[in-house]
């Protein structure tokens, strides 16, 4: 992209994105996650209505009489995208690319982010790591990572998102609040990778996908390629069984994955290209309150 186009699509994504963190996610984002940073302060006595996961057992067994850990909100939070930028993302049928929807979510998560006082970095992957920002504060810092969700070219056009989920644990030493950006079209089982990374960090899953991985158009033959492995086939779109087998094979998918994210303990949903993913975000907020 050139520079002066690629700036103008800055302004944009900034323009629109970041009017929806200002003036509807403000309030939704602090509370949904404002919460999950939460550093130990002290202990106090048992009072009624406390929670009872919050009793510290081996100070009440010292006095006998039930103890509760009082924690206070820490004054900021990390929090880290995780973006998918294998060659599955694009593809779009319908209003625009999975790139692009990505990069909108992304862009609006991080001007969220910024809104609350939150450093905000990027992990872009593929099925390696192709690019590492580490957390920062600011408006600058906020333009350039959305520069770089815009121009970013992968090296690899093959998924990993175990590799990615290693690497966020291993690299982020304290808590965060990640996001995890894919359309989740993968061959790795990645269920283990993500109830460790969530043990330790706080991870939302965001699944970006195009009706046409629903549905299949009757249109006769078509001839389509996979776009992480270039493999090219022809498929007789006008056959009934070919479009309920292909149905049934995205039904089956997203039932294994929601499974992982409810095994893992992990919240998530899910936004069509051709949807509005102010409602899906909306949705996903409120259900953390």
């Amino acid at each position: 992209m050139e520079t002066a186009d690629l700036l103008k699509k800055v302004r944009q994504i900034e323009i629109k994105t970041r009017g929806l963190s200002n003036n509807i996610f403000a309030g939704q984002y602090h509370s949904a996650f404002k919460g999950r940073g939460m550093a130990f302060s002290e202990v106090r006595e048992y009072q009624f209505g406390d929670d009872i996961r919050d009793i510290d057992w081996n100070v009440t067994a010292r006095f006998n009489h039930p103890y509760v850990k009082v924690y206070e909100e820490e004054r900021e939070l990390t929090v880290m995208l995780l973006v998918d930028v294998s060659g599955s993302l694009d593809f779009g049928t319908v209003k625009q690319f999975k790139k692009e929807l990505v990069t909108e979510i992304a862009a609006t998560l991080a001007f969220s982010a910024i809104q609350n006082n939150d450093k905000i970095g990027v992990i872009f992957f593929s099925d390696k790591i192709e690019k590492f920002i580490p957390p920062k504060k600011g408006r600058k810092h906020t333009l350039y990572i959305i520069r770089e969700l815009l121009d970013f070219k992968a090296e690899s056009r093959m998924t990993n998102i175990s590799l990615a989920l290693e690497y966020l644990t291993n690299v982020m030493k304290h808590r965060c609040t990640a996001f995890l950006l894919s359309d989740f079209i993968v061959k790795d089982n990645f269920k283990n990778p993500l109830s460790i990374a969530n043990r330790k960090h706080d991870i939302v899953a965001i699944q970006v996908y195009d009706r046409r991985m629903e549905e299949l158009p009757s249109v006769g033959l078509l001839k389509v390629r996979d776009a992480e492995t270039n493999e090219e086939r022809w498929i007789d779109t006008s056959s009934k069984i070919v479009r309920r087998m292909h149905h049934e094979s995205w039904t089956k998918r997203k039932e294994q994955l929601n499974d992982i994210f409810t095994k893992s303990n992990v919240d998530n949903v899910s936004v069509r290209t051709d949807q509005d993913y102010v409602k899906a975000l909306m949705a996903l907020f409120a259900k953390r309150n």
